[in-house]
């Protein structure tokens, strides 16, 4: 390749071009930091010094000398929001909503942080309204998914359920307590007076399609369980003991881990219909393959009853030596002290009081994700409101 003189001439010429460049650039940043706020730098020295409420109360100094800063603006009312302070926080994006010339993605984002402040104030009329109003915008997923805990919150099933449809036209995801919500709807049909049972029967059709939708990861025992049991309730009322029967005992095929919450009502069903023998013997089988305290006790109170006392302790003396438990134990000497009438069984009644005073805090349910304690079994946590996190055996059956 030929050399051509005038090369000599664009290399000092582009070395000039980039130092006034290079100058250019420095003398526009030495402004701009000049221009800059001191309370913007004592804030970043706070920060830097781990004095939070001193880097806050300089960053608000620099909104107020310079309302233009939407960025700090955010910036604040979110960490307002963590620290608790829900008045402020809200303050901080009411007044960006209250300037008129906001650009339309950061007024959207002010909404949308608006509505969070409200939810975690507990101000739910407000936070429902907050997230509608951004259900059309970039952030309609999650304005979905926090209206969906908002009404169920408020045990509001039907806009739960919309919700639900809503944020399936959005995303493609499972949202498996969408069985529960149609539960809790035949639940609250059979509650009136008299019960609402087409109501009921349309809820739990509605249940059962939802499940047969849902991935089989994502399928649980729970909701099996459930809507059998709803039906159960549902053919008792209308007085069919046989179709009652028949729901119950399906638990313990479709969810046999759920036998426990029905055990009592099967073998009443079965004592209904004069089928007691067959009722025990279908629990026993259950029993041996999956054993639980709640069918333990109603195999020994059956077995006490019809066979005597014997062959009633000694079914005791081989549950207990293959799962042992206080709890089981206890609930025989219970039962053995409301039979005797004349004292005879006195020692019991000392045993029976040293053993239970050791399993009152194992006779309950615990949430497997925050561990809130119950005597009741729920199938939505009080304590973290979550779905299906109890399991159905007490605290002393799961270790």
């Amino acid at each position: 390749m030929d050399f051509e003189p005038w090369w000599l001439i664009s290399v000092p010429l582009l070395f000039g071009l980039g130092w006034i460049a290079a100058r250019v650039d420095f003398r526009q940043m030495l402004s701009e930091t000049r221009s800059m706020p001191k309370s913007y730098f004592k804030g970043l020295n706070f920060l830097l010094n781990e004095q939070p409420d001193r880097a806050i109360d300089a960053f608000i100094e620099v909104a107020k000398l310079d309302p233009e800063t939407t960025e700090l603006h955010f910036a604040l009312g979110s960490l307002f929001r963590r620290r608790g302070e829900m008045e402020r926080a809200i303050r901080v994006h009411q007044s960006l909503l209250a300037r008129a010339d906001l650009p339309a993605a950061d007024r959207e984002m002010a909404e949308h942080e608006l509505a969070q402040d409200y939810l975690k104030a507990g101000m739910l009329d407000r936070a429902e309204a907050a997230f509608t109003a951004v259900q059309d915008t970039r952030y309609a997923v999650q304005a979905t998914r926090a209206l969906i805990r908002i009404h169920e919150s408020s045990h509001e099933w039907p806009q739960a359920i919309a919700a639900v449809k809503r944020l399936r036209k959005l995303v493609d995801e499972p949202v498996p307590q969408l069985v529960h919500y149609h539960c809790e709807q035949a639940e609250a049909a059979l509650a009136q007076q008299p019960p609402a049972l087409p109501a009921a029967r349309a809820a739990l059709d509605n249940a059962e399609k939802a499940a047969d939708r849902l991935p089989d990861s994502h399928r649980g025992q729970a909701s099996e369980a459930r809507i059998a049991m709803l039906r159960a309730q549902i053919a008792q009322i209308e007085g069919d003991e046989s179709l009652r029967c028949h729901h119950l005992t399906s638990i313990l095929d479709q969810a046999p881990s759920y036998g426990s919450l029905v055990a009592p009502d099967i073998m009443a069903c079965h004592h209904q219909l004069g089928l007691a023998d067959q009722g025990l013997e279908r629990l026993l089988t259950h029993y041996q393959q999956h054993p639980d305290l709640d069918t333990f006790n109603v195999l020994f109170q059956e077995k006490r009853a019809r066979e005597g006392y014997e062959p009633a302790w000694q079914f005791v003396r081989q549950a207990l030596q293959q799962h042992p438990t206080l709890l089981g134990l206890d609930r025989v000497l219970e039962s053995e002290l409301a039979l005797e009438h004349d004292g005879q069984f006195a020692d019991f009644d000392l045993l029976r009081r040293i053993i239970h005073r050791h399993t009152r805090r194992l006779d309950r349910y615990a949430c497997q994700q925050c561990g809130f304690e119950a005597r009741h079994y729920y199938w939505q946590c009080p304590g973290c409101n979550g779905w299906e996190t109890y399991a159905p055996r007490r605290i002393e059956e799961l270790t």
